[in-house]
């Protein structure tokens, strides 16, 4: 259908795309280019960020919502159209309709699906006056339309219609009824009038997306399961569109999650079944279920990148992809969980899987990925279009006890590669299964449409294997047909701007503030480890502020470095050692430091150190019952912590994650009784509990589950005064990475102290407190083309850093010589050392790099020097204080 016999283009935007006013001259290019082709545009805009319903729902329950509605208009009116002047006609009156219904939800307390439907199709209609006024303004004839003119809710009780495998099943979000309003269906063909309606509107149609009329003869609205993405699609296959282009603030798909990979690549093109599994499987930014009515329709999908909408971006259609079988993406689902059925009754028994399926369904819940064996079936369950709770879990295990053993596990991480006839090249993939060592595979499926193979890992190994695996299967390939640019060289074009400008400056991180004194440092000394004494100090006062911990200390194996240890000294902050060697060194700086200061932390040490220790007067810390068994004279009468193993550990790779039974760390929870026997026998006073369970965690929550553990051994210690929750506060490896949220952290640990006030609660940071403050400065050697790579060699490696070699960390490296020169190589950085892993960092973008350039490494101060070796005789990095 085309309405006046012109061909549509389907142009849905995000509302991240639509909330930036720069934006809106590309889009108004787009269009203009549109109509000189002789196409109509049909506009679907996507609620703004922040005014989707359940943003404002939650901002009603937290009262909240009034600041939004007071910041709204001058909100709106910095995309480019005063609300006054000239009024867009609807502006104000949605505005104050959508307050209307924000104060009815607060005054009760709540919202029914009627209200918050109509809660989200106003909220999502806001920018749609304004964006047609503005087109208008800027000389293109456009009309805003209301959806419910346009499209229409359906009554379709198989959800499973060429939607793939989350469109089944039941709806965690409520009943049936609910679902209708909140997350209906649409029909695809189109409604009677509708061509007729839109011939006699102007050329281009501004819509919002994720609303649409109710069935029957209710016109009040209903959200659409699928939002802005769904609603365009059906739009699209209504009008028999030319193409449907997703409009947003990346230009499409990449081999994997550019923000966990920097170095993924833009795929150029894809099939539809292949967008589906990439969608389904964990790669954001479009829904699923929007890409079944362009395949049934046969409508090109086009990915644009409004920041640069000159870029190629991924084109899904029925002919993408290419034929040839291979791995084209890496992606990742967390939050997964896994229900697995042992019984010996399932065995030839007809019906049996039925049973379970239909008791699963009527919990409803939605199963994704199964395995069965002969005595046990595992399955996983699909997290939209609702979560799946824990109480609803334990409710279907209790069922399923009447046939079997459940047990839940989770939440985990679903790993899957996607590409096409994976069946085929199964023998290409063996070496990618070292990745897996050491680490438990709870469920591998591979699909029957032979378009993925999925790994069910622990979710804290998700984004170590996501890397792992791309490294192994993606990252060498270089451009060609199917493979476009890499995330990192599309950002830096974006960054330098359509006129070819200058980059713009990175956030104004220390390093560059101070990059001529680190350039005369280079000059002087290097390769050499600079840390800046202010970062420090800033670090050691942003957890000081936090008055819930009644201690910050230390952990000296981070980084020794003498300058290091007096800034935290002087801001008051204690230590915590590992070693002798530690604690002398303190002693040695600090004469006068109060013992009670250093807690003692040692792992398998022999009984001597636990003397010296003593001897000393510092605090002392057993995490194994043998010292005490062993050893009772030396601990009898003595006041100890214990360091118990939580039983789960956390962490970015298995060689830090420090609980759990594969790690040698801490008593286990099971020998407490046995533990507090000994302590009693000997006359010791346990008062301390202590736990660490990993480095490099950013869940803000992961503390307070720490405390929770401690508090419930702790009833069986009566001395206990102090709760050690650990260290392993997680520094971002990227740029990108959204800081760790220590006001979650500190809210969550003063319910704890409220609730439980006797205890203090310590904190022992380490990286947290020196990696940002800390860079490795070296200069180029050489460089080295081979085949497709370039190797930019520096005059150290691994033997000053080990991380990338040992966790696969990552580190940002720029060219500090050339730092706001545009990036023209991509290339990986390698030192000298005579080993293939003495990589520092695999394919980064770096401008024309020569001999003698320095290089600077960042989120090198922790773990960096500290953990360097003479090996190949090579000598590590000096060490120098920025004052």
């Amino acid at each position: 259908m085309t309405g006046n016999g012109s061909p549509w283009v389907v142009v849905r935007i995000a509302g991240e795309a639509l909330a930036e006013a720069a934006h809106w001259p590309r889009l108004l290019a787009e269009i203009a280019a549109a109509r000189e082709r002789g196409e109509r545009v049909m506009v679907v805009c996507a609620p703004l960020p922040g005014l989707e319903s359940e943003a404002l729902l939650a901002a009603v329950v937290e009262g909240g919502h009034e600041p939004v509605l007071r910041d709204l208009p001058a909100r709106l009116e910095r995309l480019g159209v005063p609300l006054d002047e000239p009024p867009p006609q609807g502006t104000q009156e949605l505005i104050g309709e959508l307050g209307r219904l924000l104060a009815g939800a607060n005054l009760l307390g709540e919202a029914g699906p009627r209200a918050r439907a109509r809660i989200g199709a106003m909220a999502g209609a806001l920018p749609v006056p304004l964006l047609a006024a503005w087109l208008r303004k800027m000389g293109i004839d456009a009309a805003a339309v209301d959806p419910r003119e346009l499209l229409a809710a359906v009554d379709d009780k198989d959800r499973g219609s060429g939607s793939g495998k989350h469109a089944s099943g039941g709806w965690a979000g409520g009943d049936e009824g609910e679902r209708a309003v909140l997350a209906a269906d649409l029909a695809e063909q189109a409604p009677a009038g509708l061509g007729e309606r839109l011939a006699a509107l102007p050329a281009v149609v501004v819509t919002a997306g994720g609303a649409a009329r109710g069935t029957g003869d209710d016109a009040s609205p209903v959200l659409v399961e699928g939002g802005a993405d769904r609603a365009a699609a059906c739009l699209a296959a209504q009008l028999s569109a030319l193409r449907y282009e997703a409009w947003g603030t990346s230009p499409g798909l990449f081999t994997a999650d550019p923000q966990v990979v920097p170095s993924a690549r833009l795929l150029r093109s894809l099939a539809y079944e292949e967008a589906i599994e990439l969608f389904t499987t964990g790669t954001r930014g479009f829904h699923p279920r929007a890409v079944g009515p362009l395949r049934r329709a046969g409508i090109p999908l086009r990915f644009r990148d409004a920041a640069a909408p000159d870029a190629v971006g991924t084109e899904v259609s029925a002919q993408g992809g290419g034929a040839t079988p291979r791995v084209k993406a890496v992606a990742f689902r967390s939050g997964v969980m896994l229900l697995s059925l042992e019984t010996a009754g399932m065995w030839q028994r007809v019906g049996f899987l039925g049973e379970v399926f239909a008791r699963i369904a009527r919990h409803g819940l939605s199963v994704d990925l199964v395995s069965t064996a002969e005595a046990n079936v595992t399955v996983s369950f699909d997290a939209a279009p609702g979560p799946v709770d824990g109480e609803r879990l334990q409710r279907l295990a209790a069922e399923l006890s009447e046939l079997g053993r459940p047990r839940i596990l989770g939440p985990c991480a679903a790993v899957t590669l996607v590409g096409r006839q994976i069946r085929s090249i199964l023998h290409r993939l063996g070496p990618l299964l070292e990745a897996f060592e050491e680490q438990p595979v709870h469920l591998l499926t591979q699909a029957a449409t032979d378009l993925n193979l999925t790994f069910v890992v622990d979710e804290e190994q998700a984004v170590r294997l996501v890397r792992e695996l791309h490294e192994l299967l993606l990252r060498r390939q270089g451009e060609d047909e199917l493979l476009g640019p890499t995330w990192q060289e599309l950002r830096g074009d974006a960054r330098r701007g359509e006129a070819g400008a200058e980059p713009t400056a990175e956030p104004a991180v220390w390093w560059r503030r101070k990059r001529e004194a680190l350039l005369a440092m280079a000059e002087e000394t290097a390769p050499v480890y600079a840390y800046d004494r202010e970062s420090l100090a800033a670090a050691a006062a942003q957890l000081a502020s936090l008055e819930v911990l009644d201690r910050v200390l230390y952990s000296v194996k981070a980084n020794p470095h003498s300058g290091v240890l007096r800034t935290f000294h002087d801001a008051g902050l204690g230590f915590e050692c590992v070693s002798p060697g530690e604690v002398a060194h303190l002693f040695a700086l600090f004469p006068d430091l109060a013992p009670e200061r250093i807690l003692f932390t040692p792992n398998f040490a022999p009984r001597a150190e636990y003397d010296d220790a003593f001897a000393r007067g510092v605090r002392v810390t057993l995490d194994n019952l043998w010292p005490l068994v062993r050893w009772p004279d030396t601990f009898a009468g003595r006041e100890l912590f214990l360091r118990l193993d939580p039983g789960r550990g956390r962490g970015h790779h298995r060689h830090v994650r420090t609980a759990g039974t594969h790690s040698k760390f801490g008593i286990p929870l099971a020998e407490l009784d046995e533990t507090a026997a000994a302590v009693h026998a000997i006359g010791a006073r346990v008062v301390g509990l202590h736990a660490h369970v990993g480095s490099g965690i950013v869940d803000p929550d992961a503390w307070r589950e720490v405390a929770a553990r401690l508090l419930q051994a702790a009833e069986r210690f009566p001395d206990v005064e102090v709760l050690d929750l650990g260290g392993g506060l997680g520094v971002g490896e990227l740029p990108q990475d959204p800081p760790l949220d220590l006001a979650r952290l500190a809210a969550g640990l003063a319910e704890v102290k409220a609730a439980f006030p006797r205890y203090r609660l310590w904190l022992e940071p380490g990286r947290f407190l020196v990696a940002r403050a800390g860079v490795l400065l070296a200069r180029v050697t050489q460089l080295k083309g081979k085949g497709d790579s370039l190797y930019v060699g520096i005059e150290t490696g691994m033997n000053s850093l080990i991380r990338p070699a040992l966790y696969g960390a990552y580190h940002e490296i720029v060219n500090l010589t050339r730092l706001d020169e545009p990036p023209q190589q991509l290339a990986d950085v390698v030192g000298p050392i005579c080993e293939s892993g003495d990589v520092l960092g695999a394919e980064r973008r770096l401008p024309a790099t020569e001999e003698g350039d320095v290089l600077l490494i960042a989120n090198a101060g922790a773990y960096g020097r500290a953990m360097s070796s003479w090996y190949n005789l090579r000598e590590p990095a000096a060490e120098r204080l920025l004052e």
